[in-house]
């Protein structure tokens, strides 16, 4: 059974894949390693993929971990990478984001208030019902707040312009975190939103299979 590499979220863990057929495969969840000071994108991904004793791993990343995911096949053929509501490029971020890197407020707020300024908007990432919204309240509270602000700043100092073809794009056309518009897609799922692992989880179990298998 092949292994498949996964890494989460921006502020997330492993169970953001919790709802996911992975039988099909053997799921290996990558752990964070904490971040050196003032650390690129580009370098932590470099870190991050000595995790992986694979020489031609599939790494599947969802959001930031999409990114990731980017970087490492950048600079490895032999990795397959499966984006899921990411971007590849820092064109397909949203302009919004461009504010907030001219405004950093993130790195000054205190972490019990971004904690609760994230989970009131936590609707904007998705979940249809209630268990899938006290799951995405759950990872918010258990996040590393001074993980979260390197990682906010790595986005915004990613200056990608380079799509390896080694990589794939999967992405919900309800994402308003990222929304569709911006991003060019190999494969969409309808009505799929920023976490549609969770509130499509069924669409994306299937389209991982036949891609990976």
């Amino acid at each position: 059974m092949k292994k498949v590499y996964l890494i989460s979220g921006l502020g997330a863990d492993k169970r953001i894949f919790s709802y996911l057929d992975l039988s099909f495969c053997e799921p290996v969840f990558l752990n964070w390693i904490p971040p050196l000071k003032n650390e690129t994108l580009p370098s932590y991904a470099a870190r991050l993929r000595e995790q992986i004793p694979d020489i031609a791993p599939v790494i599947t990343g969802i959001s930031f971990g999409g990114m990731l995911a980017t970087e490492i096949a950048k600079a490895d053929a032999a990795v397959r990478a499966i984006l899921i509501s990411s971007n590849k490029t820092h064109a397909e971020l949203p302009r919004y984001f461009a504010a907030v890197k001219y405004f950093p407020l993130y790195r000054w707020v205190p972490a019990s208030l971004s904690k609760n300024f994230v989970r009131r908007f936590a609707g904007i990432l998705g979940g249809t019902n209630p268990a899938e919204k006290k799951l995405l309240e759950s990872v918010i509270r258990d996040s590393d707040i001074s993980f979260v602000r390197w990682a906010i700043d790595a986005i915004l100092h990613w200056d990608n312009r380079d799509i390896p073809p080694n990589l794939v794009h999967i992405h919900g056309t309800a994402d308003k975190l990222l929304p569709i518009r911006h991003v060019k897609a190999d494969y969409t799922i309808q009505d799929g939103t920023h976490v549609m692992t969770l509130d499509k989880h069924a669409e994306v179990s299937r389209l991982l299979r036949r891609l990976i298998e």
